[in-house]
């Protein structure tokens, strides 16, 4: 057998500093749909209202680094049933304190 490479060195992120680089890290590593749904809310956005900007892009930037979290992407393929379960479980935990 022979041994697995170590994944645990610094994950790829790719750049996303500008709108630019964004729209294209959204293209080729985002989630079906988001390039549209980015150009969507940034055209319905006041462009001068700098806090709904960097709101949308921060989204958007998180939702391309997830693609590159094990964990994130784990947690997004969970199903819907495991996930309702979890959180019943949790409340019925806090209550019961």
């Amino acid at each position: 057998m022979t041994a697995q490479p170590d994944h645990d060195g610094p994950a790829f992120n790719p750049p996303m500093g500008t709108l630019a680089e964004l729209r294209a890290a959204l293209s080729t590593w985002g989630f079906p749909g988001d390039r549209q749904k980015f150009e969507e809310e940034l055209d319905a956005a006041d462009l001068d209202d700098l806090t709904t900007v960097r709101e949308i892009t921060q989204a958007y930037r998180h939702r391309v680094l997830l693609r590159f979290d094990p964990q994130g992407s784990a947690a997004l393929a969970r199903p819907t049933a495991d996930v309702a379960a979890e959180l019943r479980r949790k409340l019925d935990e806090a209550t019961a304190r």
